[in-house]
């Protein structure tokens, strides 16, 4: 009786060690560069449903850690925005631009639970001519099965009300 008990535990244990790889291995590598494809993406336009700009995003990964550069281009000319995340779940301090002006804010990046999603959250204040404006977003990124579709759900939500935006970007 107690060597079928000591199987089972060694079993279980095994199965345990087996799953905690494999979820480990489920990251997604985000690396590469991406293109915005307008078309399958909402809550991103313009007047009329126009696109607001062209993206391109290059994102660099080692581990946990996720460099993104998007070049914008738009009305206004090209524009590039320089972003990192560190996906450990701590919470961090990270610099955004909002209505023209520099701010810092705080951010934690963590894997979701089956490790298959970055889900990131932010919070900031910026001053405007109105007062100060609180910004809390979220997004969760998401890669397709084949690796060649990379999907940013975000929900910004400030004293204004909530926005949600789908943004579907294409591996080059």
């Amino acid at each position: 009786m107690r060597s079928m008990f000591t199987k089972a535990g060694a079993g279980l244990t095994a199965f345990v060690l087996f799953a905690a790889v494999a979820a480990a291995a489920a990251k997604p590598n985000y690396a590469g560069t991406w293109v915005l494809d307008a078309s399958k993406s909402e809550g991103i336009g313009g007047p009329q449903g126009a696109p607001a700009a062209e993206e391109t995003m290059t994102v660099t990964q080692d581990g946990d850690k996720i460099t993104v550069v998007r070049k914008i281009k738009g009305q206004q000319g090209e524009r590039v925005i320089n972003d990192a995340y560190t996906a450990d779940g701590k919470e961090g301090e990270f610099t955004m631009r909002m209505r023209g002006n520099e701010t810092k804010g705080k951010r934690t990046a963590k894997w979701s639970a089956d490790g298959g999603v970055l889900e990131v959250r932010d919070k900031a204040s910026i001053d405007t001519p109105n007062g100060a404006m609180t910004m809390e977003s979220t997004a969760k990124w998401t890669l397709s099965a084949d690796g060649k579709t990379l999907t940013i759900e975000g929900t910004r939500t400030t004293q204004r009300g909530e926005m949600k935006s789908k943004r579907v970007y294409t591996k080059q």
